[in-house]
């Protein structure tokens, strides 16, 4: 083997292992987004459940409130 062959050998076995490297940086990358992503789903699911949760209890207070005065309503005619 000469020189040149051993240079070119040890160019190509470098360039394989850097893109290596790069393929389990790009995977890390990927599953760290993946990651981002589902934390921020489940953030907003929980905002959405404590605004349909709040809108709940509302609605059950004006709806006791209305029952309130119908039946006052009732009871003075």
């Amino acid at each position: 083997m000469t020189d040149v062959d051993r240079e070119l050998d040890t160019l190509i076995k470098h360039r394989s292992r850097r893109r290596d490297e790069q393929d389990a940086l790009e995977a890390m990358w990927t599953q760290s987004e993946r990651r981002y992503q589902e934390r921020g789903h489940r953030e907003n699911r929980a905002a959405w459940y404590a605004f349909h949760e709040k809108m709940r209890k509302l609605h059950e207070s004006l709806a006791a409130e209305h029952e309130a005065r119908a039946l006052s309503l009732l009871e003075d005619g």
